[in-house]
């Protein structure tokens, strides 16, 4: 039996890595897992800083690991709406599609900083709930860690720049 593709995305915070998430799952009928979703049910009102953010989601992946490698086995694609923004979270994504030989696409949504502070900033009118995390030095803070794909990873990259309608 042919496994699912897993699809998972690089980009700072704000370059609309959601939006393209659930776009993509909805074009390919695939199951979507987001982080944000999974944290906030298990872990409600819990993440106010990046060190919550990493104490909380280190807890939940080796769950979400079992469940995505189960979901691929059985031949359904799977959109982690969870970040591959460091060379350490792109390697947890390799070791689930490895595990079960399964395919899977990087996508690199590149856009400039100001585009990213812009999307926070309606976001955070749009969802009020996030208002504490989704600031300007919360973003500064992450991105500080965030660090570009490269080839010799060895990442099936679909890069998508400044229009987001272009894939490259």
């Amino acid at each position: 039996m042919k496994t699912g593709t897993l699809i998972f995305f690089s980009g700072k915070m704000g370059a609309g890595k959601s939006t393209k998430s659930a776009e993509i799952a909805r074009e390919r009928n695939a199951v979507l897992l987001s982080e944000d979703e999974w944290l906030e049910s298990i872990y409600p009102n819990k993440i106010s800083s990046l060190d919550d953010y990493i104490k909380y989601s280190s807890l939940l992946k080796p769950q979400i690991k079992k469940l995505v490698q189960s979901i691929l086995a059985v031949g359904t694609d799977v959109v982690m709406d969870f970040p591959a923004n460091t060379v350490s979270q792109r390697e947890w994504f390799k070791k689930i599609f490895t595990a079960v030989n399964a395919p899977h696409i990087l996508v690199f949504i590149d856009v400039p900083n100001e585009t990213c502070l812009r999307q926070i900033e309606k976001r955070r009118v749009a969802q009020p709930e996030r208002t504490a995390t989704d600031t300007v030095a919360m973003f500064e803070q992450v991105t500080k860690y965030f660090v570009e794909p490269v080839p010799e990873e060895g990442f099936n990259v679909a890069r998508i720049s400044s229009d987001a309608s272009q894939a490259h």
